[in-house]
């Protein structure tokens, strides 16, 4: 079976990209999926979080992306029980500059990914920088579906909007195959006007809402994705 490569991603910083990837991550793993988490954020907080501060000298995304080492050299095993990480450090942000000059640079990640490297993972989830660069473009490319955090507040659809252009131009150029798995309303607050407005905006799109700032259960959304 091939494992299905899910991108967390939005250009916007703070909407809650790295507490859906691991979030989502942890609970696939509790329904006893096998979840490979690709940490491509610079900022690494994925990889802090979940415990991964130090990487000892093991081979990082950086690596993977530049070519330098496997999914399979990478991927290490956290203290969640079915959930492997490939972690990050702020050595990836140098992969941006570093990939401009590469042949295939979107592709990068899609051919790390090729093959038997996800032979043993049902999921393989990408958790993108708050940006549209090379490496979330990296990600697009390799995922068969997204999953887009927004935070319930003014600007949000200006940022989903540049986000589904970039989208649309993903399936013309690099991957037709791209599809929009669900936007996630984060810290939902049903009592007022502007999350009302947000949802209706994006009503069009698959839509998953929290019901309150820190209170957000990810069964839901796990159920749909293993239909």
């Amino acid at each position: 079976m091939t494992a299905r490569v899910v991108a967390v991603a939005n250009q916007k910083g703070g909407v809650g990209k790295t507490t859906t990837a691991i979030s989502l991550g942890a609970t696939l793993a509790a329904y006893e999926r096998q979840i490979l988490l690709v940490d491509l954020d610079p900022q690494s907080n994925c990889s802090s979080g979940l415990g991964f501060r130090d990487n000892g000298g093991k081979p990082t995304s950086y690596d993977v992306v530049l070519g330098g080492a496997t999914i399979e050299t990478a991927a290490q095993p956290s203290e969640f029980p079915h959930l492997t990480v490939v972690p990050a450090t702020p050595h990836l942000a140098g992969a941006e500059v570093e990939l401009v000059g590469m042949v295939g640079r979107e592709f990068r990640l899609r051919d790390a990914l090729a093959g038997d490297a996800t032979h043993p993972y049902d999921f393989v989830l990408v958790d993108c920088p708050p940006s549209l660069g090379l490496l979330t473009l990296n990600a697009l490319a390799a995922a068969d579906g997204l999953l887009v955090p927004i935070q319930c507040e003014y600007f949000a659809m200006e940022g989903v909007s540049m986000l589904m252009s970039t989208v649309d131009e993903v399936r013309r150029f690099l991957n037709p195959g791209l599809t929009i798995d669900g936007i996630l309303l984060t810290m939902y607050d049903e009592r007022t006007n502007l999350a009302q407005q947000v949802a209706d905006e994006v009503r069009g799109c698959l839509l998953y809402t929290s019901p309150s700032p820190r209170d957000f259960k990810y069964d839901r959304v796990c159920r749909l994705l293993l239909e």
